[in-house]
């Protein structure tokens, strides 16, 4: 076969004609097809190629691949189509019904008619269509506009070929259609503002191409917006002192603080940006993310203030009677805190391991059920609902879940279906690992509650906070505006796990006890960073199996400090993967980017996705979100299954960039989630991440045995660093103020 090498680092360009759609995704433009080459070879073309049809004459370029079932494959990184240019090309393009309203009759019409020209016809002359029988003014219009849409596209293709991927193009076409290039040159920075997935690099690279200065007002406009997203993306700020915002900004785009000034001001002023005062400093957020804020502290307190309270007489009676039905005598603070969420609207629960968060929560439900309420049990994560199921006996939704989680009919974006026109029903709404949750999502459920329920919130404040923005849980206790008790009491069972106590241990600043070997938490001395990797996975693949049984492999998860590292999750990963599930014949796999995902392979989702469809037997979803970890069971022609927990997905190969391997995961990556056995590798990561909280949360992620393996040193080091990550935040301010009002 004839093939031409292009200019850059072994990609080969093939041409041919579309013989054949295997598959196609229209949402992302994945495809497969059979490419008629201009030698006469029938090649299997893959990869994002949207809008083709067959007939199309392409050129695509990429490489050759071998995909473990079907063979000799090739992978296309980017292509060009143009229209057939011929009379028999045409009517094989029309016929297969590439454009709406045209079938394999109306095609041979058209192109009897009107011969070579048919394709201006109907792009500049779309009346003179009306001319053939069966087809009206409005379907030639309808024609033609389908026609002008997809020639707009292939303008798009071609114009954005050498800023981004096809995948990202189509993003683009989608949402701005044949204006996309128009909008795009006028002003790059709309691509980063309005367009997902394009981050202010790329947007950035593009405008400079195209010829704008650094110091161009849409520049540093964008800019400004940029940084502060990024800040709550990176490190969860909702907002920043406007002096830092400038400073920042103009450091990053090399421009003058008086540029970045005149920016936000100018921001300001439209309503892009909002801006609080406390304490003579302006904080300056982005507006959805201060109305977000702002409405979570109004609804709050509302909440607050609607809810009936139960009469305190019968409080008494209520804690006796629930006591004798479960054979527990409640010490004073599980009394307190069960009695405080009888009288009040919001309520705070807090508390280490073993300090009896569940015993409480048990008995309200039981409370609650019994004075005739309906109870809702949720939190941010399917594998913490999981558990707080089963520790209460009843069902446990996801957060995502409970809103119901669905589409718009008017634009198919996801969205929550409960809200202030459809509130939850319940009248008790209990969120368990609640330092997980966001600013956005916090939002979302709280305006869901209905007036007069009562919002129970449950969490351990002295876990990491959300990985997204904000810092909800830290800020409503530190407020001080709504009923809060800490848990304190370690219980006798709890005191018999070395787990329990060297996690309150770690968190009062104190070395755990690394001594013990005949207990639930070991720890094993190391040197180096090799040698901590090498008894990571000799503890997963060897140790932990002959000693517990080959079953307790599924029961380990491996947690760093760091992805980056000899003893970091990336690196872990690799080697984890290499004596874990190795290559083998008959075992597929598939090759994306730097990594191999291979059947077998435990994976981790990294981003909420709402629109993946699951199937547990009959029963039917939606949505895999950031930090559900499953096994790949099987990998296909263009996409994988998955099963998370006991629901299987069907992933697209284009979908693998929301995929990482998840043999070792970072602690920020593990919240909200227990494993049977906590594997950590305490070895020499970047300093800011060796804190204290960091290894609390950790070690509480483990339900039977922690091992931490590595240097005694890098314990220590942790213990003592009670370094918290600064959040800039204004719920706490923004309840205290509320309080004043109320």
């Amino acid at each position: 076969m004839a093939e031409r090498m292009s200019d850059d680092h072994g990609i080969i360009e093939l041409k041919g004609s579309v013989e054949g759609i295997i598959y196609a995704n229209e949402e992302n433009g994945y495809t497969i097809c059979d490419l008629g080459t201009e030698e006469g070879e029938l090649v299997t073309v893959v990869g994002v190629l949207p809008y083709i049809s067959e007939g199309d004459s392409l050129a695509v370029y990429g490489r050759w691949v071998h995909n473990p079932k079907y063979g000799r494959q090739f992978a296309a990184e980017r292509f060009e189509k143009s229209l057939p240019a011929d009379k028999a090309s045409m009517l094989r393009y029309l016929a297969s019904r590439a454009i709406k309203g045209i079938g394999p009759k109306t095609a041979q019409k058209i192109i009897d008619m009107f011969g070579d020209e048919t394709f201006d016809v109907i792009e500049n002359h779309p009346e003179w269509l009306a001319d053939i029988p069966g087809i009206s003014r409005k379907k030639a219009e309808e024609i033609s506009e389908d026609f002008r849409e997809k020639a707009g596209m292939r303008s798009a293709m071609i114009f954005f070929r050498d800023f981004f991927g096809a995948a990202t193009t189509v993003k683009i076409f989608n949402k701005w259609g044949s204006r996309s290039v128009d909008i795009a040159k006028k002003n790059p920075y709309r691509l980063c503002d309005e367009i997902e997935g394009i981050g202010f690099e790329r947007a950035d690279s593009m405008a400079i191409k195209l010829g704008m200065g650094e110091g161009s007002r849409e520049r540093v406009l964008s800019g400004v917006v940029y940084l502060l997203s990024r800040t709550e993306r990176q490190n969860g700020h909702t907002c920043l002192p406007r002096e830092k915002l400038a400073a920042a900004s103009a450091e990053l785009l090399g421009v003058s603080v008086e540029q970045t000034e005149e920016a936000i001001s100018e921001l300001l002023r439209t309503d892009r940006l909002r801006y609080s005062l406390w304490d003579g400093v302006k904080y300056i957020y982005r507006a959805e993310t201060y109305e977000d804020e702002s409405f979570i502290a109004e609804r709050l307190v509302y909440l607050d203030s609607v809810c009936a309270s139960v009469n305190v007489e019968d409080i008494g009676r209520l804690i006796v009677k629930t006591e004798t039905e479960s054979g527990i005598t409640y010490a004073a603070l599980q009394r307190s805190a069960i009695a405080d969420a009888l009288v009040s609207g919001v309520t705070v629960l807090t508390g280490g391991p073993g300090t009896g968060k569940t015993t409480v929560v048990r008995a309200l439900i039981g409370i609650f059920e019994n004075m005739g309420f309906e109870v809702a049990l949720a939190a941010p994560t399917g594998r913490a609902a999981k558990r707080l199921s089963e520790s209460t006996s009843r069902e446990a939704k996801t957060i995502h879940r409970l809103l119901e989680m669905g589409y718009g009919a008017d634009d198919g974006n996801a969205r929550f279906m409960r809200d202030r026109d459809n509130l939850l029903e319940e009248d008790v709404i209990i969120v368990d690992e609640a330092s997980m949750i966001d600013n956005g999502l916090m939002r979302a459920l709280v305006e869901a509650i209905k007036p007069g329920a009562r919002f129970i919130i449950i969490g351990d404040a002295d876990q990491l906070p959300s990985v997204g923005a904000g810092n909800v849980l830290r800020d409503i206790i530190e407020s001080g505006r709504f009923s809060t008790v800490r848990l304190t009491e370690i219980f006798r069972q709890a005191q018999q796990s070395l787990i329990v106590t060297n996690a309150h241990k770690i968190n009062g600043g104190e070395m755990p006890d690394l001594t013990v070997k005949n207990s639930d938490f070991f720890f094993l001395p190391r040197s180096t960073d090799r040698e901590i990797a090498e008894t990571v996975a000799d503890l997963y693949a060897n140790r932990l199996p002959r000693a517990y049984g080959a079953e307790c492999r599924h029961g380990i998860q491996v947690i760093s400090p760091s992805r980056r590292g000899e003893a970091g999750s990336e690196t872990l990963n690799i080697r984890l993967q290499a004596v874990l599930n190795p290559p083998k014949d008959g075992k597929r796999e598939h090759k994306y980017r730097e990594i191999t995902y291979r059947e077998g392979d435990r994976v981790m989702q990294i981003r909420n996705n709402y629109e993946l469809e699951w199937h547990r037997g009959r029963q039917n979803g939606a949505g895999i979100f950031n930090g559900d970890i499953g096994v790949i069971s099987h990998i296909g022609k263009s996409s994988m299954t998955i099963v998370f927990d006991d629901r299987g997905v069907e992933y697209d190969f284009s979908l693998l960039e929301d995929l990482e391997p998840a043999y070792a995961i970072t602690v920020h990556k593990s919240q909200g989630s227990e494993y049977p056995t906590v594997i950590i590798p305490a070895y020499s990561a970047p300093p800011m991440l060796l804190t204290r909280n960091l290894l609390y949360t950790a070690v509480t992620r483990a339900q039977t045995r922690v091992i931490i393996v590595g240097k005694t040193e890098i314990v220590e080091t942790m213990v003592n660093n009670n370094r918290q990550s600064l959040r800039y935040t204004g719920l706490a301010r923004r309840l205290k103020k509320k309080e004043l009002e109320v």
